[in-house]
């Protein structure tokens, strides 16, 4: 089969972020544009010839067409083989498992993660290491640096593949292997959580969950993990068919996106226990009879009670967070005496952490957690994880938070999301405050006084990379904290993400919420860097 060579011009903007490269519908549909992504990841990387690539998508609109684009371009760069998940589908979980199972070359995947989707709405693509995790910055940096100089995109002709029906297929000198997208994932997790315990809760009749699944790729792992293997009741999972405009909703699983769970939980019949995840199947949102879980507080949780779950009982070496994240697993850290490392937001960088074997649990606040079973975060492990614990406590998810509060202390943790901030106000309103930071300590600010002001900065301790700019701190004299970022998942305007916290040992003041003992908090992090004054907005659009 002849090998197309396709002259091209550049785009400018196509330099990757965090989580790839994301962009709205229509701007991927222009002729060339996807191609000369797909063709800049491939030139970036070196021995490609007869490797294995894997590759799936949440199923999202222009993931069926994207992947045969990427399957011609696989045969016509050298690939020997593409494993696939059946329909185009694989959880960015699954991905990250299927690589590491197969040592594959990479992977890519076809996600905007949280973000909508439809014609209108939001698409990505993003490539996996080795590893199973995201690609590091010196590889993005390499995409975007031919993505700037690319002049032809390799292809062969060839009509679509089916991609319906697990086989194999020969494209030109490329075996395409379709599989199961789920029974790999499932396998795995049975290796790590007690299903025997968790089965006696379902099969108990006393014990009812909800998981919604928002229409997205997390639908059939839940179906045949929780439904099947697990024997939760038929509707378990609500939501749970795969859409390519995810039902009109947004797949973000926060307590305003997954509001119809939300509202369930709070009223007159709720679950004993419910969890949501996103688009891409790596987020996820835990939740009691009227009790919202922080994700601070669930990775905490996780890392204070992992001896109770098979695949953890030998201990843990060491947990990460995100900068911004609560700082609630740190004191579990040292009650177990393992090291706690803070890192840069971006699974990326746990990854070094996983690999040197110095981490086994992380988290970020913005709803991931995971472990060292793949390298990205992972929704319905975390579910799991819950499920397991509540198998082995028998107490509510509520009494098992709170009884963490009583012996830990509480983390009260909120983040204000403003989005769609036009990006060079947003940008201008930040380097402000940057150029304030340094005369910042010692002067009053929510009602206290600054102890220190920065922009955050990360050595890896494993390669000696540094990750700067990496976001805004005010730390107070009591403890409390103030973080500003600017997100890097959208794909219209900037997000600014405000994050507030503090800690409080008396368990008398444990059942305020969030909102309220923040208060003060909320309104200096306003004032300090003049979110109204320089945006216009009076009030965020998401609060978790």
């Amino acid at each position: 089969m002849q090998v197309l060579s396709i002259e091209t011009k550049p785009f400018p903007d196509q330099r990757p972020g965090t989580s790839g490269l994301r962009k709205k519908v229509r701007v991927f549909q222009q002729p060339r544009y996807l191609e000369n992504f797909v063709q800049s990841v491939f030139d970036s990387l070196s021995g490609i010839a007869g490797q294995t690539l894997v590759l799936g998508g949440d199923g999202r609109y222009y993931n069926a067409e994207a992947l045969q684009v990427i399957l011609r371009m696989a045969a016509g760069n050298g690939f020997g083989r593409v494993i696939i998940g059946r329909g185009g589908l694989l959880s960015t979980p699954a991905v990250s498992c299927l690589i590491r199972k197969h040592r594959a070359f990479g992977g890519i995947v076809l996600s905007a993660s949280h973000n909508a989707a439809g014609p209108d709405e939001d698409f990505g693509i993003k490539y996996n290491i080795d590893n199973g995790g995201p690609a590091p910055e010196n590889l993005t940096e390499q995409i975007h640096r031919h993505s700037v100089d690319i002049r032809r995109y390799l292809i062969v002709s060839h009509p679509d593949i089916d991609l319906e029906s697990n086989g194999l297929f020969r494209l030109g000198g490329l075996v395409v292997e379709v599989v199961d997208p789920v029974a790999d994932y499932a396998d795995l997790m049975e290796t790590l959580f007690d299903f025997d315990r968790i089965r006696e809760l379902f099969a108990s009749g006393r014990f009812r969950m909800s998981f919604d699944a928002m229409n997205a790729v997390t639908g059939p792992y839940a179906r045949e993990i929780l439904e099947r293997r697990l024997g939760a009741p038929t509707g378990t999972v609500v939501r749970a068919q795969p859409l390519p405009d995810f039902g009109g909703g947004h797949p973000d699983p926060n307590l305003i996106h997954a509001h119809q769970l939300v509202e369930m939980m709070n009223g007159s019949w709720p679950a004993d226990f419910a969890a949501a995840s996103d688009g891409d199947g790596d987020r996820n949102m835990i939740l009691g009879p009227g009790f919202y879980i922080n994700p601070g507080d669930s990775l905490a949780v996780l890392a204070a009670n992992a001896h109770r779950v098979p695949g953890y009982a030998k201990g843990l070496v060491g947990v990460a967070r995100s900068m911004p994240t609560s700082a609630a697993v740190d004191r579990v850290a040292e009650h177990l005496s393992i090291p706690c490392y803070e890192t840069p937001t971006g699974w990326k960088f746990f990854g070094n952490l996983l690999d040197a074997g110095r981490i086994t649990l992380c988290g970020e606040e913005s709803f991931g957690t995971g472990s060292n079973h793949i390298r990205e975060k992972d929704g319905l492990w975390a579910v799991l994880f819950w499920l397991n614990l509540l198998a082995v406590r028998r107490v509510p998810a509520e009494a098992i938070v709170r009884q963490h509060w009583a012996q830990f202390g509480r983390n009260f943790f909120t983040r204000h999301d403003y989005e769609g901030l036009d990006s060079a106000q947003a940008e201008q309103m930040l380097d402000r405050l940057r150029k304030r930071l340094a005369k910042l300590p010692g002067e009053q600010a929510a009602g206290q006084t600054i102890q220190y002001a920065d922009d955050f900065s990360y050595t890896d301790p494993v390669d000696g990379s540094v990750a700067t700019g990496q976001g805004l701190r005010i730390g107070f004299e009591s403890g409390d904290r103030i973080v500003y970022r600017l997100s890097g998942t959208g794909t219209e305007g900037a997000t600014l993400r405000v994050y507030m916290e503090r800690f409080v040992d008396d368990t008398s003041q444990h059942d305020r919420t969030a909102q309220t003992a923040l208060a003060e908090l909320i309104t200096g992090a306003e004032r300090v860097v003049g979110i109204e004054a320089s945006t216009g907005r009076s009030r965020p659009d998401v609060v978790t």
